[in-house]
């Protein structure tokens, strides 16, 4: 797998997209993350423009798209934690949205649409259980799907899904600055679909997916981010998944992958083309479980 794994990643150098001066060196970090079993993942119902139930599922090729993703991520040093679907549920696959933890505080998550209602226990209980503190949601949100941690902070969306009001409940229960950013492009109705967070101090966007506010506000606070074009964001590109160095990305997202590349980061391309039915991609998949720091002794 590895071996395969680092073949996937190359982008040729010869593409001119590619051409890079003194590139930052880019450092991945381990990260812990947890994913949904895609046993009853179905498009049965129409919540957002990419979900049609008249187009069949291919049950087989979803599972094996959604192994092939979490082999990915164990390939590449991280940790990958699994809970289970359940009937009645077919987004639960969609793990990103069932919470947003930061230092072993799991804000809970509170669905705009009944039909996901039901996930939110199931992953309140499976973090419990696991041992983190789990703060109940008051207001609409939909975990990691609109709330993006980076560095100290959090970018949090609204627009088609959040209330603005979850904003605060996110401050409060984790103690980190919020930064409101509103969508107003359906295709893209969860900031996850329209921005990556690649590390600590960089991103990649669509610009025309926020109000023009949010975008003075992002170039404002990121002047070097990857503006992503639309072609590619409309595979869900964006929806990519990055330990600081390896970003794991659509395998449709070809020019993003080039700018990735040049920007010094390692674009490993995943298909995930068949849940994208549902509307969800690579970190719709992926919630980041988020550790408190480890205290150490001023000697260590």
């Amino acid at each position: 797998m590895t071996a395969e794994l680092t073949a996937r990643s190359t982008v040729p150098t010869s593409d001119p997209t590619t051409a890079t001066t003194a590139e930052p060196t880019r450092v991945a970090s381990s990260r812990h993350y947890l994913m949904c079993r895609p046993t009853h993942f179905d498009v049965t119902y129409a919540i957002n423009p990419w979900m049609h139930p008249d187009v069949p599922v291919d049950h087989d090729l979803v599972m094996t798209q959604w192994e092939n993703l979490r082999r990915t991520y164990t390939a590449l040093g991280h940790r990958v934690e699994v809970i289970e679907g359940a009937p009645g549920l077919p987004d639960m696959v969609f793990a990103a949205n069932g919470a947003t933890v930061v230092d072993d505080v799991a804000l809970a998550v509170r669905f705009h649409y009944p039909q996901r209602a039901g996930e939110a226990r199931h992953y309140a209980d499976w973090l419990r259980r696991s041992g983190y503190r789990v703060v109940e949601a008051m207001a609409v949100n939909e975990g990691e799907g609109d709330f993006l941690a980076i560095g100290d902070r959090v970018l949090a969306a609204t627009g088609f899904r959040s209330d603005p009001a979850s904003h605060a409940e996110l401050a409060a229960a984790l103690g980190r600055e919020v930064v409101s950013l509103e969508l107003v492009d359906p295709r893209f109705y969860h900031i996850d679909t329209a921005l990556t967070v690649l590390d600590d101090a960089t991103i990649a966007y669509f610009p025309a997916a926020f109000s023009p506010a949010s975008r003075a506000r992002l170039a404002a606070l990121y002047p070097g981010a990857i503006e992503v074009d639309e072609a590619d964001a409309c595979v869900l590109g964006l929806n990519a998944v990055s330990d600081g160095r390896h970003v794991v990305v659509a395998a449709q997202a070809t020019r993003f992958a080039a700018q990735l590349h040049a920007a010094g980061f390692t674009p490993v391309p995943v298909d995930l083309s068949e849940l994208l039915k549902g509307g969800g991609g690579i970190k719709c998949c992926t919630l980041e479980l988020r550790h408190a720091p480890t205290a150490t002794s001023p000697g260590a």
